[in-house]
């Protein structure tokens, strides 16, 4: 849902166009509440949720985490879309109904007010291997309202690159996002979306991103239905599917956009979310709301949310820099490596450039599918979450920070989507003991690294 984003989301999908008929081996439609399917043949099962959950109890906060507010900490305003609820923990808003389903209920006060739900999964390493495809698949019946009582209502089953976390989804939309399931104003609609590159405008065309356009869902709002998503790495083209009841009705292609894109925006884990806004951009393009006509505590039903992984090698994401499986040496273009000062573990220990001597202070790992390095169990780290060119790279303990994700990229540099800036040997530097930096992306030897694994 282009939710925890940066701007105002999809404001001009207006073309209603038949559901693709390309049939997948996956579960479709239903009317009654049913478990999470078996695995699929071929695929291994990275993540379930049945929400078996005890009436009207709140969620299991080990898969899942709640998103509090109007925004993301640091990130923009009404969750970057304008939309106006203010999102909660609470059972009235967010809660297991006992039948096997997650409720996410929007609710206006007597004042006028409304809050809502909103969560996304703790992990953020769900990814499509090197070679290989990512699904992620929910069961959802869309909130059951229209016309006037529906102006506003906004239901998305959508994700974003693991880039957001922690860093007020500032990257946006470069760590890529995307939208599996949106429907506005009770539209019985469907809209699938992928958003990359810079906003606005850029090769992904923002903030309206690479859109299947409206869509018809009959039914949607009355039972519950599959919709579901495949990255796909092992064809070239690499592709992002979008499914409807096991039917692929809208795709993208990696050749719609540069590599360098493309690489950004998908070739790293990502978390699903689930969540309903009210009114924001995108319900405005399509007659706006909500209204005092808008009929308050009309939910969304989840019955499961479930993702997958199929071929390809183990380590998840990565464009360059030699890959990103298993652990090695990272070289630069002078032959020298990137080396913890001391192989000290200490907090804010200097990364530096030295002679290649294969000990564990350059020994570095590719965690969190291939957006945080580690060596000795710590993370290469940005000094005080800086963005300004020239500030130091060190080491600190992992905490999943913007100042701790590198997203290998074709050339080989390391990207930080939080600074926009790259892995940096400055003035490439042949000087062992030179500290790195982060300095803008420019393509040149002093930011192009190899993993040998």
């Amino acid at each position: 849902m282009t939710h925890a984003l940066m701007s105002g989301r999809r404001l001009s999908r207006v073309t209603l166009v038949a559901v693709g008929v390309a049939a997948l081996a996956f579960a479709g439609a239903a009317d009654a509440d049913a478990a999470a399917p078996p695995t699929p043949s071929g695929w291994t099962q990275q993540f379930v949720d049945d929400f078996n959950g005890a009436a009207n109890t709140g969620l299991n906060t080990g898969n899942w985490l709640y998103d509090i507010g109007t925004g993301y900490p640091g990130g923009a305003p009404n969750w970057g879309t304008g939309e106006i609820e203010t999102m909660t923990s609470s059972t009235s808003n967010v809660y297991q109904d006992g039948a096997g389903n997650l409720v996410i209920k929007p609710i206006r006060d007597g004042a006028g007010r409304w809050t809502s739900g909103r969560v996304e999964t703790q992990r953020t390493d769900f990814a499509a291997p090197a070679g290989g495809k990512l699904r992620f698949e929910a069961r959802i019946q869309q909130p059951n309202v229209s016309g006037a009582a529906a102006a506003g209502y906004w239901p998305a089953f959508w994700a974003l690159g693991a880039g957001a976390r922690g860093t007020g989804a500032s990257g946006w939309p470069g760590i890529g996002e995307i939208d599996i399931l949106e429907d506005i104003n009770g539209l019985s609609s469907v809209f699938a979306t992928l958003h990359c590159g810079t906003s606005p405008g850029g090769p992904c065309n923002e903030t309206t991103g690479i859109g299947s356009g409206q869509r018809a869902c009959s039914g949607c709002q009355t039972g519950f239905h599959t919709y579901a998503m495949e990255q796909d790495r092992s064809v070239s083209p690499e592709q992002i599917r979008f499914y409807l009841d096991g039917s692929n009705y809208f795709t993208v292609n990696a050749n719609q956009v540069d590599a360098t894109t493309w690489n950004n925006a998908t070739h790293h884990g990502f978390f699903p979310i689930l969540n309903v806004a009210i009114g924001g951009g995108f319900p405005a393009a399509f007659g706006g709301g909500p209204t005092s006509a808008t009929q308050s505590g009309v939910p969304m039903v989840v019955d499961y949310v479930a993702a997958y992984t199929s071929g390809g090698s183990t380590g998840g994401g990565g464009g360059g820099g030699g890959g990103t499986a298993g652990a090695g040496s990272i070289t630069n273009a002078n032959g020298l490596c990137l080396d913890n000062n001391g192989a000290s573990t200490a907090n804010g220990n200097k990364v530096q450039i030295w002679g290649c001597n294969g000990t564990v202070a350059q020994q570095w790992t590719f965690v969190q599918a291939g957006t945080t390095l580690r060596v000795q169990g710590k993370c290469l780290d940005i000094a005080g979450a800086g963005t300004a060119n020239g500030t130091k790279v060190q080491l600190w303990d992992c905490n999943s920070t913007g100042a701790q994700v590198w997203i290998p990229q074709s050339n080989g540099s390391y990207w930080n989507p939080q600074s926009n800036r790259c892995l940096d040997d400055p003035n490439a530097s042949t000087a062992a003991g030179t500290q790195v930096q982060i300095w803008d992306c420019n393509g040149t030897s002093a930011q192009k690294w190899t993993l040998h694994s």
